[in-house]
């Protein structure tokens, strides 16, 4: 009988499961997780708010996997792949043949240099054990120190602050959210943290990261030590490619794939945050994407090219960002972009184009209250899917509605 393997039982390897069933493929299917728990969501372990708790958001009942005839193996990591005979050994010396196989092997917290390890006063955030840990120590009268002003970084400061506790944020370079999001946003959400109490200081640099007396202990450049009850690192993730590296397939800012997700060697694919692909949109240039939609878009992706559909990938990324009462959104990729035109959509919502040399618009970045810039981020995603070189003073105009520039 024919085996489909899916090494990475996160997000985008759930979805692949679940898709090549609805997809119509009968046989085996073996899903492999490194975590004890069943495929859960991640962005709720960042963007919860303070009456979440407990539990993980499954993707799906722990049963429907069974009612799926999809075989679940939880707590095993994957420790050789063989593809030449097409056999996986796991952590528990099982030995899986396969047909087909995917790899949804997620990213790792990169760790800061010199720190201890292990240490339960320094943290990274990618499971729901971190979460758990956070969460408990984000109490009133409680200090965490955030090093990183990313996006996660951001995102569980202000839990932190709702929750009561006193918040440091820590960014090596002159702004947060330096990477992918414009300065005029970055510096309205500065702003917002700064007004709810977070003590964000930028262009700071630390020599030193240690837990001492139950507390850990960051010395910057300046000699300055701040003492917090936790410290989290969140200074970005690295594809998780060592077992591809080891089977020797080709690694380019993490496992390269063709736009198909087929890797480089036969019947192996790759999908989600550990792969890097050519994206069509952008003229083929190759990108590694860490989101969800992404890993959900790619799961589903990666099943229908498992079974020959000759599906490329051809979605415009998508990001957001729950910060307090503000959600930011940006669709497409800003790299390249010569001209900036701002859309203000009232109650303090607005949005950014970008566009290139030639007038096409290539990215779209919104920020306001609740779901204040959904819409036109989702329109301005439909431009930019189709290519389209709006008129600039249409774009800034905000009594001028984007659908009718779709429809142009």
């Amino acid at each position: 009988m024919v085996h489909f393997v899916i090494l990475g039982a996160g997000e985008c390897g759930a979805r692949a499961a679940f898709a090549l069933r609805e997809k119509g493929f009968a046989s085996e299917i073996t899903l492999v997780g490194a975590e004890p728990l069943p495929p859960y969501e991640r962005p709720p372990l960042s963007k919860a708010g303070p009456t979440d708790a407990g539990d993980p958001k499954f993707i799906a009942a722990f049963e429907k996997y069974a009612d799926s005839g999809i075989r679940l193996l939880t707590g095993l990591e994957a420790r050789d792949l063989d593809t030449v005979s097409r056999a996986i050994t796991l952590s528990d010396g099982t030995v899986l043949s396969y047909d087909k196989l995917l790899l949804a092997t997620g990213a790792a917290a990169r760790s800061f240099p010199g720190a201890p390890l292990g240490s339960p006063r320094i943290r990274a955030l990618r499971t729901h054990d971190d979460a758990a840990a956070l969460r408990d120590a984000m109490k009133p009268g409680r200090h965490i120190a955030i090093i990183g002003g990313g996006f996660i970084g951001l995102e569980l400061a202000a839990t932190a602050r709702q929750l009561g506790a006193d918040v440091t944020v820590i960014e090596g370079l002159e702004r947060v959210l330096k990477r992918g999001v414009p300065e005029a946003i970055a510096h309205l959400l500065t702003e917002r943290h700064r007004a709810e109490g977070v003590d964000i200081r930028c262009g700071v640099s630390i020599e030193a990261l240690t837990e001492e007396n139950d507390k850990a202990r960051i010395r910057l450049s300046s000699e300055e030590v701040i003492e917090a009850d936790l410290a989290l690192v969140g200074i970005g993730a690295r594809p998780n490619v060592e077992i591809a590296e080891r089977a020797g397939l080709t690694i380019d800012n993490g496992i390269a794939v063709d736009a198909y997700l087929q890797t480089s060697a036969p019947d192996v694919f790759a999908a989600g945050d550990c792969c890097s692909f050519p994206l069509s949109i952008y003229g083929g240039r190759r990108v590694r994407l860490e989101s969800w939609r992404n890993a959900q878009e790619q799961g589903t992706l990666a099943a229908a090219n498992m079974l020959g559909l000759e599906e490329a990938a051809s979605s415009v990324p998508w990001f957001w960002s729950d910060q307090y009462d503000m959600t930011l959104q940006i669709s497409g990729l800003a790299e390249g972009a010569v001209t900036h035109l701002r859309r203000d959509l009232g109650a303090g919502a607005f949005i950014l184009f970008h566009l290139d040399a030639d007038g096409r618009l290539i990215a779209a970045s919104g920020i306001g209250p609740g779901n204040a810039v959904a819409r036109d981020i989702r329109l301005a995603e439909m431009l930019i899917a189709a290519r389209a070189h709006p008129d600039p003073a249409a774009l800034a105009a905000s009594d001028i509605k984007l659908k009718s520039l779709l429809a142009a």
